[in-house]
């Protein structure tokens, strides 16, 4: 039995892969949360109330803990103290094993909504500059395969978010002479599942756990879409120029924001995301490793084309 803590524990992503860990029963799992435990609490899972700004009541709350798993929000902590102090807690806690809170891209180039992850790799790498004082695993595995199912839920607790590309509309943006960009899409289900095995795997995790479902191009991702939808996508092309300038020549644009983002903030929200997802893309943020595939090469994916027909099937 490991015994696992899991920060940020009310989020979607963290839900998935505590109910993963659930069905594995092998796991002693402890939330820690900055409330009091929720109503509904799941069982088997135990909630401890924790001060992110208290160095000291988290390494209490970590003693004994082999795994400790980070979902915290990055939006709401721009300095990321939360989860520096979390890291310095596991460190003296002698937490074994360590995941910050990652779970999409390999890079984080365009995308300064995630500019929080990069500060935690490199205070990762300064803390273990001297000795190797935190084992640390980045799990990334791309783009959820599930927001293409949008407005559709496909996941228990991750609901649906819009991308560039536009399944129900059968629409897409593509970067003008770069249609063959590299996205990597992995659905929530195998993300949460492959966690769960390399929580209970006793042998040494790679450093970057990239988590590869599907590797396919924008514009595969566009001909499988006019296959399963059963017609042509409508293609708007965006110059890199525009982009880099923070225009977006589109009819269109995302409509849903993630619950993290403020209402008031989420109408220049989603055109930077939109912006930062395309120009990422050039630069092979989105092209994640298989470390993990490898890792557990028994295990196998959801394929983007029988997950999404799945989901479009019959209709309209």
């Amino acid at each position: 039995m490991v015994k696992v803590a899991i920060a940020g524990g009310s989020g979607q992503v963290a839900k998935e892969v505590i109910d993963a860990l659930i069905a594995a029963n092998k796991h002693d799992i402890t939330v820690l949360s900055r409330n009091f435990p929720p109503t509904g609490v799941v069982p088997r899972v135990h909630w401890r109330k924790v001060n992110y700004n208290d160095k000291w009541d988290l390494v209490g709350a970590l003693r004994g803990i082999h795994t400790l798993l980070s979902f915290i929000q990055l939006l709401s902590d721009p300095e990321q103290q939360a989860q520096k102090n979390l890291i310095d807690a596991a460190i003296d806690a002698e937490v074994r094993r360590f995941a910050p809170s990652e779970y999409g891209s390999a890079g984080t180039i365009h995308m300064p909504w995630w500019s929080g992850k990069q500060i935690i790799r490199e205070y990762l790498r300064k803390v273990n500059e001297d000795k190797r004082v935190s084992k640390y695993t980045l799990f990334q595995p791309g783009l959820f395969l599930d927001y293409l199912a949008s407005p559709y839920k496909t996941a228990k607790h991750v609901e649906p978010l819009d991308t560039v590309f536009d399944f129900q509309n059968c629409r897409t943006t593509l970067v003008d002479g770069h249609e063959n960009a590299i996205m990597t899409m992995t659905s929530v289900a195998d993300l949460a599942a492959v966690v769960a095995r390399a929580v209970e795997h006793e042998g040494q995790r790679p450093e970057i756990g990239g988590v590869r479902g599907n590797r396919v191009t924008f514009s595969q991702i566009v001909q499988i879409g006019e296959k399963i939808r059963g017609r042509p996508f409508i293609i708007e092309k965006v110059k890199i120029e525009d982009l880099e300038g923070g225009v977006l020549n589109t009819s269109w644009t995302l409509r849903k924001r993630h619950k993290a983002v403020p209402e008031e903030q989420s109408a220049t929200l989603v055109k930077v995301v939109s912006i930062g997802i395309l120009l990422s893309s050039l630069k092979g943020a989105w092209d994640v490793t298989d470390d993990l595939n490898q890792l557990f090469s028994d295990y196998v994916f959801d394929k983007i084309e029988d997950f999404l027909t799945r989901v479009w099937s019959g209709k309209s």
